[in-house]
């Protein structure tokens, strides 16, 4: 078998402007219907044109952490992509789900749709993987429309903003962090997630190898014998095989965060490249976006990520 490729940029959709359409979808878990009011008028605030998806507010009759059927949440991410109007697409929410409909997307008429930004994080990993193998595109590891952090954080807010109207601006991403191991890496910005990388690995639409790569890894909720237990699927994987670069964001609603950096420690500190700790982008108060498919530099011991190009063209 041969060694796989590093990874390489992807193609970068155009930023956006006053009037632009966007479209809210739900690929994932159910939103309420007050938060999703709230998204988008932060969205007006900013003079774009936010459309909610027409199944946005569905509920699955029977699983109910599904924001409705697989095949409405599809057929919403679908019709918004391919419809020529829409300038941008912006996730809901995470949750869970949207490993159930990535199949049922049609991705060659996604891809022939052409390239436009796309917003989201958590559940949502699963689809910047799938955009990034199927579209060849950058997409922005952001805040959602309808999450509690991004309504009520202005940070949040204007970092997401700026990276979608100027990200000329927001070229070198400044976090609070330090180096969990110091040094430099230059590389290509991928991650998410860390339980839906883990859980990718020989599914469709999903790289087995972050060889060359920035990888910006989070995630919440998880005890920290879980946390070890997909750090170390990366491992064995052959996941972390090349890697340049590690990004650590929040580990929110986790065990303490002594206990989970001990473990960060055991895990990584001995792969010998650059890891970023807690620079303040996934499920934590004024996430930072930071779009992946970027070829960009870390530098651990300052905490900053400098892009070579502005996210969006």
């Amino acid at each position: 078998m041969s060694a796989p490729t590093s990874l390489t940029p992807l193609r970068r959709p155009p930023r956006l402007a006053p009037g632009a359409r966007v479209a809210v979808v739900a690929p994932s878990g159910p939103i309420p219907e007050e938060r999703l009011a709230a998204g988008l008028d932060v969205l007006r605030g900013w003079g774009l044109d936010p459309v909610a998806a027409p199944h946005v507010l569905d509920r699955h009759g029977e699983l109910g952490y599904l924001a409705g059927s697989d095949a409405d949440r599809a057929a919403d991410l679908q019709n918004a992509w391919c419809d020529p109007a829409v300038d941008a697409v912006i996730c809901a929410r995470g949750g869970y789900g949207a490993q159930r409909m990535a199949d049922a997307l049609d991705w060659e008429a996604m891809r022939a749709a052409g390239p436009k930004a796309f917003v989201g994080f958590s559940d949502i990993t699963t689809l910047h993987e799938a955009f990034a193998v199927r579209l060849g595109l950058v997409t922005l590891h952001g805040p959602m429309a309808a999450g509690a952090d991004f309504v009520k954080s202005a940070r949040a807010q204007e970092h997401l903003r700026a990276t979608l109207f100027d990200p000329e601006s927001v070229r070198t991403i400044r976090s609070d962090g330090t180096a969990l191991v110091p040094g430099r890496a230059r590389g290509v910005t991928l991650g998410g997630c860390l339980s839906l990388i883990a859980g990718g690995i020989g599914t469709p639409h999903t790289r087995d190898s972050a060889r060359g790569g920035l990888l910006c890894l989070e995630d919440v909720g998880e005890e920290t014998y879980r946390l070890d237990r997909y750090l170390t699927q990366l491992l064995r994987s052959g996941m972390l095989d090349g890697v340049a670069g590690l990004l650590l964001g929040s580990w929110a609603e986790c065990d303490p965060y002594e206990k989970v950096r001990t473990l960060l420690v055991d895990r990584l500190g001995g792969l010998g490249v650059p890891v970023a700790e807690q620079f303040g982008f996934g499920h934590c108060d004024d996430a930072l976006t930071l779009p992946f498919g970027a070829a960009a530099e870390l530098d651990a011991d300052a905490g900053t990520l400098t892009l070579e190009e502005p996210a969006l063209s």
